[in-house]
């Protein structure tokens, strides 16, 4: 399967407005996704799809660069642009701001698109701020590995701890996260974009809720892997020190 990578990338971030081209530790922060993509076993090609001539020019030192409408709504209407016009099976959307994507991911991501139309990945919840954080969006599945659905409450409830504590709800059910990677096959992710979204898509705020009101499969792989996004300057301190503990990037 020629499956290809690639990367969203606007300027015009609300929170962080050029957020692709800041620094971590000294390279862009679009560079570190794409070198970390790079490393995937599965993606024959790696691209970055933007609106931004800035980010164009970074980008295209480090890898391809396809530039796309500035009037798309999501990132998955973005590379359906691109997949258009490229001749590939299937492609694997990455979020712009994970400097620390672990390519086994990417490669698990892939792999599910054999067995189901379209792929994302999911890990436990461990930390208990995540239990009741809306923007850490939630997924349950079924017995074959496919998402049943995804929100931004806690679910599934469990209805025999009513008034327990984190720590023990947390203990008497797997609660899974939702990592924010997505794989499509190619006919599939053509089909999605051009789908009107839907009401829970509308109600939860969460793009891939439209495949399922729309019955596409979404096989959900179970990764042990964390990553840390930057959504806001902020983040920036906290990815560097992460980079250096792994030894990724030098003081």
């Amino acid at each position: 399967m020629k499956t290809l990578g690639i990367i969203p990338a606007r300027y015009a971030s609300t929170r962080f407005p050029g957020k692709p081209l800041a620094k971590i530790a000294g390279k862009p922060l679009i560079q570190w996704v794409v070198e970390r993509c790079q490393l995937s076993k599965a993606l024959c090609e790696v691209i970055v799809a933007t609106d931004d001539d800035r980010i164009r020019e970074v980008a295209e030192l480090f890898c391809s660069v396809e530039m796309t409408r500035s009037d798309h709504p999501s990132g998955s209407d973005r590379i359906a642009e691109v997949a258009r016009r490229r001749d590939c099976d299937a492609v694997v959307n990455i979020q712009g701001d994970e400097p620390l994507i672990d390519p086994d991911v990417i490669d698990a991501v892939a792999g599910a698109l054999i067995q189901d139309p379209m792929s994302t990945a999911a890990t436990w919840i461990r930390d208990l701020g995540d239990y009741e954080d809306p923007n850490v969006v939630k997924v349950v599945v079924n017995q074959r590995g496919q998402a049943l659905y995804f929100s931004r409450r806690t679910i599934p409830y469990l209805r025999d701890a009513v008034g327990s504590s984190v720590e023990v709800q947390l203990a008497a059910f797997s609660f899974l996260k939702h990592l924010g990677i997505y794989g499509y096959r190619r006919a599939t992710l053509l089909e999605l974009v051009g789908y009107p979204v839907s009401p829970l898509e509308r109600a939860e705020k969460l793009e891939q809720l439209r495949a399922l009101d729309h019955g596409i499969s979404i096989g959900v792989v179970r990764v042990d892997a964390e990553s840390v996004g930057v959504d806001v300057p902020g983040d920036v301190a906290r990815a560097e020190t992460r980079l250096r503990h792994l030894g990724l990037a030098t003081l």
